[in-house]
């Protein structure tokens, strides 16, 4: 790849891999991409990839079906040895199957017919990286004498659970007909949530998680919230380290596992602790400002044999006579950059801004120049536009209500850094293990919660905005069942006004999905917040109150 591109753009490895990977394994002849750019690179890619491959005496993991069916093809007899062997063939999850995957089984199987598959086209999520439905939903053309079992009855979820996922999905067209049922009682309505925007959504989510817990007593690893995207997480990840509950993010990297929020928070830290060596060894040289790892191993020794930190040995000048006048001259900058902020902390808010914090940072900010370093580093502008905006959604975050507004800027700061620490103790007990789980609804499947929330039912997150371009629409909507049928017991489910993206307030729209459930199977919570409790609901809910005040 760095040998054709454009030194200009750094186009992204694994996207063209996939592409490639997609194309090797489908059905079709054409390299189809959303991307045209990255399909032309992809298709100039592709013979070189294998050609590189073949010198290394190395294959991929599509090679391990490809060759595969390669070596059946110029030797029947090696064919008819495996045929053989595996007299029986069966597959699981065989929606998910792409069309190298089909033909390995079809050819297996061809002959001595001793088929047997298991899978739910309905939920068939994957065809972004090669599934295809077609493999399930055109069985019989294969093997005509094919019996079909219908597994209806589903152990998980309530009936009224289910009759929103059948509501859901029946608009799929090209499926097989079925229809979920369960043993377990109709069970509570869904219920439906509109918020102003993703920052309210996230706190009214984050307390209902809070009133299960000391309320119902239902554990934290019972209850789940569910999302379309990636970007999604920011604000449920904000909420939940405010509200000191833990949490287990699957699917996705954490939001605040990010390099450009690691960075930043380091600077918090250190601007409020300038003895937080952790702090300072990461952020000593970004931007880049002439203190080398070099450099920083031999102040790190240095304030190891004093046993004292790292910036301890930054200030003193008698400590630094082993180093380079250039160097020097480097760490006492970067020692005057410390104290002139963490001085500014100290002093108490005169002017009154809305938010002092949140001025505090941007002034710092464009001091220290990191936005400039992330777009320099970065080739490509929209990677670096996107690490700028996280910044800037954190700094949206930063609460302005944390301690009365002339109190100085540190004690906000250092109430704020409580909120979101990112050092968070590994800790092996059962209360440790009691996490909340945030999961992508594409990293859901197979997985249930008693709790479920499902953030962002919206038009352009489900479905996606891409699935119009590209015709995915049915793809969206299993998604969605899917995401509806991970729910056990509960379901809540929420859209918003607003949505912050890229730093800008997006309005949004509910998903057309929401009007394919049936009103009588939904209660939104909006209207049901407002109704007064009954007198019974209110003595059980002071019941358990203290019940849990008292543990």
């Amino acid at each position: 790849l760095s040998h054709i591109s454009d030194k200009s753009k750094k186009p992204d490895p694994y996207a063209i891999l996939s592409l490639i990977s997609r194309w090797r394994n489908s059905s079709g002849d054409t390299l189809k991409s959303d991307d045209p750019d990255l399909a032309a690179l992809a298709k100039r890619l592709v013979s070189d990839y294998r050609q590189t491959l073949k010198a290394s005496n190395a294959v991929d993991f599509d090679d391990l079906i490809l060759l595969v069916l390669q070596l059946f093809g110029e030797h029947p007899a090696a064919l008819e040895e495996c045929r053989d062997r595996y007299r029986y063939i069966m597959v699981d999850e065989y929606q998910d199957t792409n069309g190298s995957q089909f033909d390995l089984v079809h050819s297996l199987a061809k002959e001595h017919r001793n088929f047997c598959v298991v899978g739910d086209d309905d939920q068939s999520i994957y065809g972004w990286r090669g599934a295809e439905v077609a493999n399930l939903l055109e069985l019989e053309k294969y093997f005509p004498e094919v019996t079909v079992v219908k597994l209806e009855q589903n152990y998980r979820s309530t009936n009224s659970i289910l009759d929103a996922a059948n509501a859901v999905i029946k608009n799929n067209t090209d499926r097989r007909e079925k229809r979920l049922w369960s043993d377990k009682g109709r069970g509570e309505p869904i219920t439906l949530w509109e918020f102003r925007d993703d920052e309210e959504e996230a706190q009214a989510i984050v307390e209902e998680l809070n009133y299960n817990r000391r309320i119902k007593k239902v554990k934290w690893r019972d209850q789940a919230i569910l999302f379309r995207t990636n970007q999604q997480s920011r604000p449920l990840e904000t909420a939940l380290r405010k509200a000191d509950i833990r949490y287990n993010l699957v699917g996705g990297q954490s939001f605040f596992d990010r390099k450009e929020i690691r960075d930043f928070v380091s600077y918090l830290k250190l601007f409020l602790n300038p003895d937080d060596d952790t702090g300072l060894l990461r952020i000593a040289n970004v931007p880049s400002r002439g203190l080398s790892n070099a450099t920083m191993e031999k102040l790190l020794r240095l304030s190891q044999e004093g046993r004292c930190s790292v910036f301890a040995v930054m200030r003193d000048r008698e400590a630094l006579g082993e180093f380079r006048e250039r160097t020097v001259d480097a760490i006492l900058d970067f020692v005057e950059l410390i104290n002139i902020h963490h001085d500014r902390l100290m002093q108490p808010v005169v002017a009154h801004p809305e938010n002092p914090l949140k001025a505090w940072c941007t002034a710092w900010l464009e001091e220290v120049g990191l936005f400039r370093e992330i777009r320099r580093i970065e080739k490509d502008d929209e990677t670096a536009e996107n690490k700028v905006r996280n910044i800037v959604d954190l700094l949206d975050s930063l609460d302005p209500d944390f301690v009365p507004a002339n109190r100085p800027i540190d004690e906000r700061l250092h109430r704020y850094l409580e909120h979101i620490s990112l050092d968070r103790e590994k800790d092996d007990t059962e209360e440790a293990r009691d996490m909340v789980t945030l999961i992508t609804m594409h990293s859901c499947k197979g997985l249930e919660f008693p709790y479920v929330y499902i953030a962002g039912v919206e038009d352009g997150l489900i479905p996606h905005s891409r699935s119009k371009v590209e015709g995915t629409l049915d793809e969206e909507r299993r998604l969605f069942y899917v995401a509806i049928t991970r729910a056990q017991i509960s379901l809540a489910m929420s859209h918003c006004e607003h949505r912050k993206k890229y730093g800008e307030q997006i309005p949004c729209h509910p998903s057309p999905f929401l009007k394919e459930i049936p009103e009588d199977l939904i209660v939104h919570g909006n209207d049901a917040s407002s109704e007064p409790a009954s007198e019974e609901e209110g003595l059980d809910f002071f019941a358990n109150l203290k019940a849990s005040l008292e543990e």
